[in-house]
């Protein structure tokens, strides 16, 4: 992009009243922006409001400000990661937006060269709680994990709790393999990273996916920005994933959105105690899909390439060793939360004999350890 077509769009995203509808229908009327400028006052008012025209004759306020740090941004050097920004006109603009009601003039993009956005069209969003279960967070990366095992680029938000466990998920999966494992929507300037706590997490996905934000540089972690983070993460995806979310919980809008754009919805279960999974019950009720199981979800989205041969899965896809009802722990845990005295109980076994096999289960992914010392079976349990 050269800088004078960058200073045409970031001119026309920061005018002052111009939304994105207003934007398209002079792109629509006009052509590129430099056109949309050109234009006198009167064929602008024949597109837009009078105080619409009005406000595009003058630059915004800081316009060269954010011009001069939007190509340094782009012309930096970053250990080979990327920094491009897609326009509303550009080939490389992701087909799935340009379906929405709403798509973005444009998008700034940090990753590795050779990923595009085009590579989305076989991928999943997984989204969910801020403040998963230990089970939620063990769910989260182990399905974004088989997801990625799979062939399908995992989705979501960089967000504490699921959103982190699943991009965790989705960069074991793809190794050192030289493929898009997943996308970060953001909605902050990509200039910074928030949460900070997730800034290494961050150059990970750099080196093996993308991040993505409709934000010019510079913008904070503003609370409105972020359900319209949400539509570009449904909008992004062929489905959604919910693996933990409250009643109120923001993964409900990525959900509902997801759902009008004719897209498929998928949540997980839980404990009818937890109220981090109410929002996954709701949605269950609602039409979504319930999954117990990886193939769940691939049988209604299979990849667009062939999946790689794999070692036996277990029930959420991981390859790790299956468990059985036959084990007789996992068979006296049941499937509400449980504490370590009353498995003793049940089983007669030594407090010694039983923290050794609950260990080992919990390294294993069968189990996940819960506040107040209570254990759980997980998805694969």
């Amino acid at each position: 992009m050269e800088r004078a077509e960058l200073a045409g769009w970031l001119r026309l995203s920061l005018t002052p009243g111009i939304g994105d509808g207003a934007a398209r229908r002079l792109l629509a009327a006009f052509g590129l922006p430099d056109g949309i400028f050109a234009q006198p006052p009167a064929a602008l008012r024949e597109v837009v409001s009078s105080a619409q025209a009005e406000a595009l004759l003058q630059p915004p306020p800081g316009l060269q400000a954010q011009i001069d740090q939007t190509w340094q941004w782009l012309q930096a050097a970053d250990g080979g990661v990327s920094r491009r920004i897609v326009t509303l006109g550009d080939s490389g603009y992701p087909a799935s937006l340009l379906e929405m009601a709403d798509p973005p003039l444009m998008l700034y993009v940090l990753g590795a060269a050779d990923f595009d956005l085009t590579q989305l069209g076989h991928s999943i969003a997984v989204v969910g709680s801020r403040n998963p279960t230990p089970q939620g967070a063990t769910n989260a990366r182990s399905f974004a994990r088989a997801l990625g095992e799979a062939g399908l680029p995992v989705v979501s938000g960089l967000a504490l709790g699921v959103d982190g466990a699943a991009h965790q998920g989705a960069l074991d999966a793809t190794g050192d393999v030289p493929r898009l494992a997943t996308v970060a929507v953001v909605g902050t300037g990509l200039d910074r990273v928030y949460p900070a706590r997730h800034r290494d997490l961050a150059h990970r996905i750099t080196l093996q996916g993308l991040i993505v934000s409709e934000l010019p540089l510079g913008t904070p972690p503003l609370t409105q920005n972020f359900p319209k983070r949400n539509r570009l993460i449904a909008g992004l995806a062929r489905g959604t994933l919910v693996v933990e979310a409250a009643l109120q919980s923001g993964s409900l809008i990525t959900a509902r959105l997801t759902s009008e754009q004719g897209k498929e919805v998928f949540a997980i279960p839980g404990s009818i105690h937890s109220p981090q999974s109410r929002g996954c019950h709701a949605l269950i009720r609602q039409g979504a899909k319930l999954v117990e199981s990886v193939n769940d979800i691939l049988e209604e989205l299979p990849p667009l390439q062939p999946r790689a041969a794999a070692a036996p899965t277990s029930g959420n896809g991981s390859t790790a060793a299956v468990a059985t009802d036959e084990d007789p722990l996992l068979e006296a845990l049941g499937h509400d939360p449980v504490s370590l005295d009353a498995l003793s109980a049940r089983t007669g076994w030594s407090a010694a004999a039983l923290q050794a096999k609950m260990l080992e289960l919990e390294l294993d992914g069968h189990i996940a350890r819960l506040p107040g010392g209570l254990f759980q079976r997980t998805a694969i349990g």
